[in-house]
Formats: structure tokens, C-alpha cells, sequence
């Protein structure tokens, strides 16, 4: 029997054995209680991480491969497509275009004979980074450039990647140079301009810069012409903008040779004028000298004389007793100065056209007169006397061609002026050309009708001098100056320039009266030095005062002498002017006049120009003295 209050103890472990009573229900046992969860040791299964991560790796699949494709599609756009376009870009950044000019024209004489012509030549240069031995390439160089060993060793040591070691080398040399394949060492064609008689004619000519085009002169003038059209040809450079040595041109663009100027001078007679003026400017110590001849009809400049005293111009002139060079300008088309007694053709020509004078009306000149409070007098004291208007024209008197230009007056005087030519440029186009300058009614001043006939006041030119007196000798036709006759095309075919244009300025009847008036200033007035023997000679002399710049006053002991005339008087065929300025003596018919008779002398010859029946055979046998030379003076 259980103790009481206890409960019998149930039997699990037999099938058989059952209670038919209801057991009871026990509750279970009681369990410890779990421990509130925490997040952290809160554990469940994690998500994989392998399906995330493929996907990561397929995106960067697909855009490694689009890439790729983009390289690939950029790469065949680049070197298949537009291949033709990068190269040309890659060939540009290592290439440079430049100018390949033809060789220049030549320049010829009215016969044929080269006064200028441009010859092959190259320029070398080195690039010294790329010489290993400069030494042994000085050697190899010296006896082709003909330059001391020593010297091309310094220069290809100077490491500076660009080192011009010659310039101006024979085509023979330079294809010699480039045969031996020196490394280091680029030719580059060039042209050299030479000029085969020296410095003949070189203010004329001119010069022309280092780069082949004109700098001044004809050359400058007619440089467009001369240099033709320039091709291109494209050469390999550095970065740095050094051409690469031995880089060929990539590609050639051929120009045009320049067309050649055939001029109106004729060589024989330049060289003979040069050396009469230089054998002059030595005697005289005159600082420089002008003399142009003039084929009367035509107005063909034939030859054109500009010299300075000393060895600082152009190049020497041979045969002089003292050094006498070309001058660095043409003086006779640049240079102005007071005219003195060579403008009073301005006077008596109006004069005769209006009526006011014939050869034979007679003045009373005195030695001065009175005007507006000045007084004017002829350079030497004579008493008052009797001229006819070619007496005084032959006299050179400045009282007698003053009382003329009181009757023809100042509105006249300044027209006359201008018709003659003065004031204004000839038409030849050349540069630095001087038109002169004109006192005109503006600046007009009541001494002026003395000063102006005179040759002061005024300022001219050789040229505008020459021309007005070649229109006498042309039967009152002026004639414009010109210089070049042809243009020389490339298959040597000449081609004529026009021809000079021609205005009357006189009436053919005034004409021969000035004619016959002039040539008494050779016969026997202030010109007889000028004299040509077997030809009769018209022309003027003038010994003009040198303004002081700037001032109303002349420098002491200072004067341009000069001489103007043409041959044979009856039927002019040249005409001349010489020019001297600051000589010893003064007077243009002692010091110029003869630089004309020797000039004109041997150009009436070499063009078989006949003599003139009755004329004097022999040269005066003495200079004229200075007292017959002194009324020239203005």
C-alpha cells in the first residue's frame, strides 16, 4: 500500500498491461528556459554568395569583350578606313613644306650680253649629334668645300643639331658631297646671282637679298617678274624644327623658272662712261657723278653712270687714279638738287613759244638789279652792255635771263616748269625715283622771278634734265626715259615692251631756233670744252651753289657742275648729261663738259653716226678760263 498522498507509480514498459481508469495528465517537465535570443548569435542558414558573384563576373565579361570590340572597331578605323588620313598626320608631324623657287631670270644688255644671271648652287648643313668623328668627316669635307680642316672641326663639334657649314657651293661640288653619303650631312638647292662684269651698272641693276629676291634697282623693281613662280618641295623635319640629315624631299611641286629683261644699255658704252666719270671724279676730288646717255628718238637709256668718290659703294671702278666706286643708289633718277644755269631752258623756251623773244632781241644787262628789296648780280663784274637773247643764253648771264622772265612772267614761268617734265616722275617706274621739288604759286615769292629762272628754288633730277633737253634735240617732242626694251621668256624668245610715249612741248619752228641757240653755247660760249671734233654740239653748262639744308643759304665753296647737250646739233641722234658734285674746279664747262665730248665722242663712233660736214675737226686746244666760266655761276 502507497503512502498517503502519494500515486501509485504507472507501468510503461508492458503493452499489455492498461489502466482502465483515465490517467491522469501530468504537465511535462518543466524545461529550463531558453535565454532571450540575441541578433548576433541568432543563427540561421547565410544566403551563398556564389550566384551573386557569377553574375559580377558575366557584366565584366561583357564589357571586357565590349571594349576589346571597341579597340578592335577603333584600330580597323585607324589602320584600314581612314589610314591614308593618320598617315598623312603622322607625316606632317615630322615633315615641313617649303618653297622651291626656280632660278631667277637673267638680265642681258640690249645686245645679248648677261649683266646678271643665277647660277645652281646648295647650301650644306650638318647635324652634329649624328657626326661620331668629327674629325675624320672634317677631312672627307675639306677638299670638296674647300675650307680648312680645322675650321669644319670646330663648326661639327658645336653640337646644336643644325650647323650651316656652307653656303653657295657649286652644283659639281654639291653632287660630289651627296655621292659620298657623309652621315650627318643635308644639301639644299640654292642659287647664287652673278654678275659677270662685276659691279658694272650696279646701281642700276641693283641687288638682291640673301634669299634670291630683289632688293633694290631693276632687280627690285622687276622682281615679280625675274623670280617666277616658286614650286614647294616637303622635307622630313624634327620635332624641334631640324631637318633630318639625309631626309630626301618627301614630295617635289617643280615652279617656273623667272622670265630674263633684256635692258636698254648697251655694255661697251656703260663701261666707257663709267671710267670717263671715274677718271673725272679722281682728277676733280668731286664727291660723287652722274652721267646718262640717251638714244634721242626712242628715249632708250644706253647707258647710266652713277659713282661715288672712295671704296665705301657698290664695288671699285678700274682705270681711276684714286679709288672711285659704284654708288649705293642711282643717284641720277634718286637724287635732287638745285639745276643752276641748265633750267634757264625753261625760260627762253616760253619765251620763244610766246613770242616775247627771237635768238636776235637785244637787252641791256647790267651787272645787278633791284628786286623787292634784294639785290641780284652776276657772279663777276662787267659793265652794263648789249646781249641778244642768245647772247646771253651762250653767256650763261643770269641779269639777261632774269629780264626775260620779268616779261614772260610768273604764271607762265611755273607752267613752262611743269611742262617740261619737272616736278613730277619720268614714267620709268624705278624705285626710290625722285620727282624733285617745285616752288609753286602757294609758295611763290616776288624773288622767285629772279631765283626761279635761274635754276635756284627748284630742285630736279639728272633724268628730268636730260629729258627736257632731248626734247630740243627730238624736234620738240618730250619722250619718256626707258630702261627695258624685251622680256626673255623660257624658250628664249624675246618679246618688245611698248614704246616710249611722246608729247610735243614745242613748235618745230621754236625748236630750231633753241637748237641753233644751244649750239652757240658750244661754238663759243661757256661749253666749248664739250666740242666733238667732226660734229657740230648743242647743250648748257651749269655750276649751281648747294642749299645749306633747311636754311635760306648756301654752303660755302660747295657746287654741282654740270653739262647737258646732244649729237650732231643739225639732226641729234644721243643725247647726254653729266653731273659732278663738290669738284675742283667748280665750273661745269670746265670740269663736265669734257666727261661729255669724251663720252659722246665714242658713242658717235660705235654707231657710225656721220660726221657733220664743216664742223671742226680738232678739240679746242685750251680749257676755258675761269673768268669766261664765272657768269655760269647761280
Amino acid at each position: 500500500m502507497s503512502p498517503v498522498g502519494t500515486l501509485p507509480p504507472v507501468a510503461y514498459g508492458s503493452r499489455g498491461s492498461r489502466h482502465r481508469s483515465r490517467p491522469l495528465r501530468h504537465p511535462p517537465p518543466r524545461r529550463a528556459p531558453h535565454p532571450p535570443p540575441r541578433a548576433s548569435s541568432h543563427r540561421r542558414s547565410a544566403p551563398s554568395t556564389h550566384a551573386p558573384l557569377g553574375r559580377r563576373i558575366g557584366i565584366f565579361r561583357v564589357l571586357l569583350v565590349m571594349l576589346l570590340l571597341a579597340v578592335v572597331a577603333r584600330l580597323a578605323d585607324i589602320q584600314v578606313v581612314h589610314s591614308s588620313h593618320y598617315k598623312r598626320l603622322a607625316a606632317d608631324e615630322l615633315s615641313v613644306t617649303v618653297a622651291d623657287p626656280g632660278l631667277r631670270g637673267d638680265v642681258y644688255d640690249r645686245n645679248g650680253a648677261v649683266l646678271a644671271i643665277s647660277v645652281p648652287t646648295k647650301t650644306v648643313v650638318a647635324d652634329d649629334f649624328q657626326i661620331a668623328k668629327p674629325a675624320d668627316e672634317a677631312r672627307a669635307l675639306s677638299p670638296i668645300l674647300k675650307v680648312p680642316v680645322e675650321k669644319l672641326t670646330s663648326l661639327l663639334s658645336e653640337h646644336s643639331g643644325y650647323v650651316p657649314i656652307a653656303t653657295e657651293v657649286p652644283a659639281s661640288q654639291g653632287n660630289k658631297l651627296a655621292s659620298d653619303n657623309l652621315p650627318g650631312i643635308t644639301l639644299f638647292d640654292t642659287s647664287e646671282r652673278i654678275d659677270p662684269d662685276g659691279s658694272l651698272a650696279g646701281p642700276l641693276l641693283g641687288q638682291v637679298h640673301s634669299s634670291g629676291a630683289g632688293a633694290s634697282g631693276l632687280e627690285y623693281q622687276y622682281n615679280g617678274l625675274l623670280s617666277g613662280k616658286a614650286g614647294t618641295q616637303t622635307l622630313l623635319e624634327s620635332p624641334a624644327g631640324v631637318d633630318l640629315p639625309q631626309g630626301s624631299a618627301l614630295t617635289r611641286s617643280a615652279g617656273d623658272n623667272g622670265t630674263g629683261i633684256e635692258l636698254t644699255i648697251d655694255q661697251p658704252l656703260q663701261y666707257v662712261t663709267e671710267n670717263a666719270l671715274g677718271a673725272q671724279i679722281a682728277a676733280t676730288g668731286a664727291e660723287s657723278g652722274t652721267a646718262i646717255v640717251m638714244d634721242t628718238r626712242t628715249g632708250d637709256i644706253l647707258a647710266m653712270a652713277n659713282l661715288v668718290k672712295g671704296n665705301n659703294g657698290l664695288g671699285l671702278v678700274s682705270g681711276t687714279s684714286s679709288p672711285v666706286s659704284e654708288a649705293p643708289s642711282n643717284l641720277g633718277l634718286t637724287q635732287a638738287y638745285e639745276p643752276g644755269s641748265v633750267f634757264k631752258l625753261v625760260t627762253f623756251s616760253a619765251a620763244l613759244q610766246d613770242g616775247i623773244i627771237n635768238p636776235n632781241t637785244s637787252f641791256t644787262v647790267p651787272d645787278q638789279i633791284e628786286l623787292d628789296g634784294s639785290t641780284f648780280h652776276d657772279a663777276e663784274f662787267h659793265p652794263t652792255e648789249e646781249l641778244t637773247a642768245t647772247q646771253i643764253l651762250a653767256q650763261s648771264s643770269n641779269i639777261g635771263t632774269s629780264e626775260i622772265a620779268r616779261d614772260l612772267g610768273e604764271d607762265r614761268l611755273l607752267a613752262q616748269v611743269r611742262n617740261l617734265g619737272f616736278g613730277q616722275v619720268t614714267g620709268l617706274d624705278f624705285p626710290g625715283e625722285n620727282p624733285g621739288v617745285l616752288a609753286g604759286a602757294a609758295q611763290w615769292e616776288p624773288t622767285n622771278l629772279v631765283s626761279l629762272p635761274i635754276g635756284q628754288v627748284d630742285a630736279v633730277t639728272a633724268i628730268q634734265v636730260l629729258d627736257a633737253y632731248n626734247a630740243v634735240a627730238n624736234g620738240g617732242l618730250l619722250v619718256q626715259p626707258r630702261l627695258v626694251r624685251a622680256t626673255i621668256g623660257a624658250d628664249g624668245k624675246a618679246m618688245a615692251t611698248k614704246a616710249s610715249a611722246t608729247r610735243r612741248v614745242f613748235a618745230p619752228s621754236i625748236d630750231a631756233e633753241l637748237k641753233a641757240m644751244l649750239e652757240s653755247v658750244v661754238a663759243g660760249g661757256t661749253g666749248v670744252s664739250a666740242a666733238i671734233p667732226g660734229y657740230t654740239v648743242m647743250g648748257k653748262t651749269g655750276t649751281a651753289q648747294v642749299p645749306v639744308p633747311g636754311a635760306d643759304a648756301y654752303i660755302s665753296g660747295d657746287f654741282v657742275a654740270s653739262f647737258v647737250g646732244a649729237a650732231p646739233a643739225s639732226n641729234p641722234v644721243l643725247t647726254t648729261i653729266v653731273v659732278l658734285n663738290h669738284p675742283t674746279p667748280i665750273y661745269g664747262g670746265t670740269v663736265a663738259a669734257p666727261v661729255f665730248s669724251q663720252i659722246m665722242s665714242y658713242a658717235l663712233h660705235r654707231y657710225g653716226i656721220p660726221t657733220t660736214p664743216g664742223a671742226p675737226s680738232q678739240a679746242p686746244a685750251t680749257a676755258p678760263a675761269a673768268g669766261d666760266q664765272a657768269q655760269d655761276v647761280t
